[in-house]
């Protein structure tokens, strides 16, 4: 959902919020929901979470800044996951993160100017036997070579 939209959108988290009950042991579940719809946590919808839970904002933060999953900031569309952990390092991780750099001219923790692409490196997505491995949303992709890297994304970009 674009940034500007988020207003418009308190009725969808509302919705994910209210679904839980008003216990803090679901707050990490509502979270992860929240992040799911809005590829990311806006400080609006934060505020909603805040009065559900009845927790302090500074809790929210915390959640946030401590769990990988969750991020404060907007993700593009595509989330591209370039695993560098040891198998997929010595099978050439490193150089699919820097072919992805010189076609999306952004690094690692950043998010491409039209909002398409982000790019973040991760330790390991516990796909060893596939080194090196990268994931784009939920699409895993295994012993991608950095020449396959521009069809990968021509596929993206003709879905949509």
């Amino acid at each position: 959902m674009p940034v500007g939209s988020i207003r418009e959108g308190l009725s969808q988290a509302k919705e994910i919020i209210t679904k839980y009950p008003r216990e803090q042991r679901f707050l990490l579940a509502a979270l992860q929901d929240i992040q799911k719809e809005y590829n990311y946590l806006p400080r609006e919808v934060l505020g909603l979470v805040r009065e559900h839970f009845s927790v302090p904002m500074s809790r929210l933060y915390s959640m946030a800044t401590f769990y990988k999953a969750l991020t404060l900031e907007p993700k593009g569309q595509y989330v591209i996951k370039v695993c560098d952990g040891t198998a997929c390092h010595i099978r050439g991780s490193g150089l699919l993160i820097e072919e992805i750099q010189r076609l999306l001219k952004i690094a690692p923790g950043e998010t491409s100017a039209d909002g398409k692409y982000s790019l973040e490196t991760v330790n390991c997505l516990g796909s060893c036997a596939l080194a090196p491995v990268m994931v784009i949303n939920d699409q895993y992709y295994g012993k991608v070579a950095p020449a396959s890297l521009g069809k990968i994304l021509e596929e993206l970009e003709a879905k949509g």
